[in-house]
């Protein structure tokens, strides 16, 4: 299970959150924390560099808020980020440096790595997007099932046992999703791996792969070659 550490997923320096994600093992055990993380983290921001614009919603000076959106605390939105036209953030939710969160869609007890991008028509719910990872639109990342039993993640012969009735997906660094993906409840996508359109996806998909409709997993390196 190395390959599921948190560090091994994410480029830690690149989210004002990467010391909280530290202190843990593997990214489903940040989730039942981050509200009150969030809440205890804001009181050391720099208020010359962030706003309070509600209640435990921080906003940095240079954020672009489009009007008709909807925020909830306990929230941290960081530099350049642009919260587009009927974006929903709930609370739980820390959105990094020049990130894109697009039109209606929803987030959720989410972290967004810098320069992650959720645009058009998604759902985030209980889950991560790594540095530069995007999503395309009416990517949904489903955070609960539907027999309503505990989250388990399937990693090879292992069924990880979570504890939690809510968990999204975790997706790496660099990882690009095609729109109208759904990603079922417990998905971790490794690093710089490519997720086709329209694709129906659970489990690990590992480093450097490209995962095709009817479930076909490939190595990035036989397609570029």
């Amino acid at each position: 299970m190395e390959n599921l550490r948190v560090h091994n997923l994410f480029d830690l320096k690149n989210s004002i959150v990467g010391d909280f994600l530290r202190t843990f093992n593997y990214p489903w055990e940040v989730f039942s924390s981050i509200k009150d993380f969030i809440l205890k983290f804001s009181g050391k921001l720099d208020k010359n560099k962030f706003c309070l614009v509600g209640e435990n919603v921080w906003v940095s000076k240079t954020a672009k808020i489009s009007n008709n959106t909807f925020i909830s605390g306990p929230t941290i939105i960081d530099d350049c980020a642009e919260i587009r036209f009927g974006a929903f953030v709930r609370g739980g939710t820390v959105i990094g440096k020049n990130t894109v969160v697009g039109n209606s869609t929803e987030l959720k007890n989410c972290i967004l790595f810098d320069r992650a991008q959720a645009p058009h028509f998604n759902y985030v719910g209980d889950s991560i997007l790594g540095y530069q990872a995007h999503i395309g639109a009416g990517v949904i990342l489903s955070n609960f099932k539907s027999d309503k039993k505990n989250v388990v993640i399937k990693y090879k012969n292992l069924k990880i046992e979570t504890g939690l009735r809510k968990l999204g997906a975790i997706i790496a660094d660099n990882v690009e999703v095609g729109c109208n993906a759904v990603l079922n409840p417990g998905t971790i996508i490794c690093k710089n791996s490519n997720i086709y359109p329209l694709t129906m996806v659970r489990g690990v998909i590992g480093e450097n792969k490209i995962f095709k409709n009817s479930g076909i997993l490939v190595d990035k390196i036989q397609v570029l070659n």
